[in-house]
């Protein structure tokens, strides 16, 4: 037995929601729409029961419980939110302000498509005019469901987190919607509810992210071990594949991360920023510093050990230089001291190209590099590996390709060697390596927006990033919850005096 004997019988009871609703069909007991659905689950109960079980029929059946509560659940919203107000135009106020604009009643409800999580329905609605000509008609039950382009805050949400996840695309996220929800949406819907959700969440994003990083210092500062507790920040940048008019083109995004680590030296969590390409990326540059100052400013604990760990890249190295180095305490106008660090990452990679150039990639250039690089975590390791590289060269005639490659790796080297004090960073607990930030690069970019055959405009890739930084910092319930609550609201005098109390009783 399939699921199409049940819902046959409740479309017959009941209707497909649709345009021709009217106010006696709305009028049903909800009390009749139970009963009928209970009849319907006991059929599926009793077919499956009446017949010998199998793995086959055992799919079957859950599969077809499953899409009967959606039906049931599809109906009992519909007949939910058509309820909520008054039967009766008449009884609707006849005045509204929203916005400071007065809005008269209109004498009829119109019907609005309006997709859930359960599929979609058909609300009818009162729809009040304004005084001035040239403003839009406004609906004050739409507004107080807080509807997206007809999507409830429930599908809304949900279409949103599906497009913030790794390794999806539109239309796997259109997919999902119509296989789970029931809910026939085009690309162009996707894109209208998921860049309005977007933009609103990001204005909540900042607030978030802080709160949730005093959080976790909380958290570090009650833990137990022999280090101060940790916040490490760091950015990079990542090229991102956009369209042109002609084809594609390669920018550079960037992606920023602020961690907090415990007094074991423990990663407690990372909020995250994304943007897109951008010039000198001034936009990552404000949003990374907004966040650092009001941490510092409300933060009122004992002093944290405030990291910066990066490659050495213009844009990491200019941002320290200009925002980081020298910034004063908010609340204290005193220099915050910055532990300055080069990834350790990426200065073992010009230790192995000294190998590589003086000895020629061979077994002795694999044993220089590896005992090298543990020097490097000794006191004053880099000093030590520039005076190893600069014996070997005083006794070597390199050719021109490799003596340019040594250049530039020692030259790497020397230059930073006041942010390569490895030894003294593990001492006192600071990351040696950027490894969360360059995984930021992965989890926030390639996992999502460097799929095969990917290429973005900077507004639909902001529009995803911004979910997905959310989601990614732990912080996506709390900013969507903010972003409800602060939806404008239309005042209707006397609203809701009029509506049913109680579930069950006709309107």
């Amino acid at each position: 037995m399939t699921l199409s004997i049940p819902l046959t019988l409740v479309m017959a009871t009941y209707g497909a929601p649709s345009e021709s609703d009217t106010p006696a069909h709305l009028g049903r007991s909800f009390d009749d729409l139970c009963t009928a659905s209970e009849g319907q689950l006991r059929a599926l109960v009793n077919a499956f029961r009446s017949e010998p079980v199998t793995p086959t029929r055992t799919l079957q059946f859950e599969q077809d419980v499953q899409a009967a509560l959606r039906e049931l659940g599809r109906h009992v919203v519909h007949y939910t939110y058509n309820h909520v107000e008054p039967a009766a135009v008449a009884d609707q106020p006849t005045h509204a302000q929203f916005e400071c604009e007065r809005y008269t009643r209109v004498h009829t409800k119109t019907p609005q498509n309006v997709w859930t999580v359960f599929g979609q329905i058909v609300v009818r609605r009162v729809g009040y005019r304004p005084s001035q000509a040239g403003e839009p008609m406004i609906f004050p039950l739409a507004h107080r469901f807080g509807l997206v382009h007809g999507a409830s805050p429930a599908l809304a949400a949900r279409a949103c987190q599906l497009l913030a996840e790794a390794g999806t695309n539109q239309q796997r996220v259109l997919d999902r919607l119509r296989t789970d929800h029931g809910v026939g949406w085009g690309v162009k819907k996707l894109r209208q509810v998921s860049q309005a959700v977007s933009d609103e969440m990001a204005e909540y994003r900042h607030d978030a992210q802080v709160e949730q990083l005093l959080t976790w210092l909380a958290a570090a500062g009650e833990s137990t071990g022999r280090h101060k507790p940790v916040v490490c920040v760091g950015r990079d940048g990542i090229t991102l594949r956009l369209r042109a008019k002609r084809g594609s083109l390669y920018e550079v995004a960037s992606t920023g991360t602020i961690s907090v680590y415990d007094r074991r030296a423990r990663r407690l969590g990372t909020v995250y920023l994304a943007y897109t390409p951008e010039s000198g990326q001034p936009t990552m540059s404000r949003a990374l510093t907004a966040v650092i100052r009001d941490v510092l400013t409300r933060w009122d604990g004992p002093v944290p050990r405030w990291c910066y760990v990066t490659d050495a890249g213009d844009n990491e190295t200019g941002y320290y230089d200009d925002a980081l180095q020298g910034m004063t305490h908010p609340r204290t106008r005193q220099v915050v001291e910055w532990v300055r660090v080069v990834d350790y990452y990426h200065a073992s990679e010009r230790v192995w190209t000294l190998a590589n150039a003086l000895f020629g990639g061979d077994r002795e250039a694999a044993g220089w590099a590896k005992k090298m690089l543990k020097w490097m975590l000794q006191p004053g390791g880099v000093n030590r590996v520039l005076h190893s590289a600069a014996a070997f060269r005083v006794a070597r005639t390199l050719p021109r390709v490799q003596r340019t490659e040594y250049d530039r790796a020692y030259a790497y080297l020397r230059n930073r060697m006041g942010h390569m004090d490895y030894a003294r960073y593990r001492r006192v607990g600071v990351p040696l390596g950027s490894g969360v930030t360059e995984a930021a690069c992965k989890t926030v970019f390639t996992q999502r927006l460097k799929l095969s055959g990917m290429r973005w405009t900077k507004d639909g890739a902001q529009t995803v990033l911004n979910l997905r930084v959310i989601l990614l910092s732990g912080i996506w319930e709390v900013v969507y919850q903010r972003v409800l609550a602060a939806r404008p609201q239309p005042t209707v005098g006397g609203y809701g005096a009029s509506e049913p109390n109680e579930i069950g009783i006709a309107a």
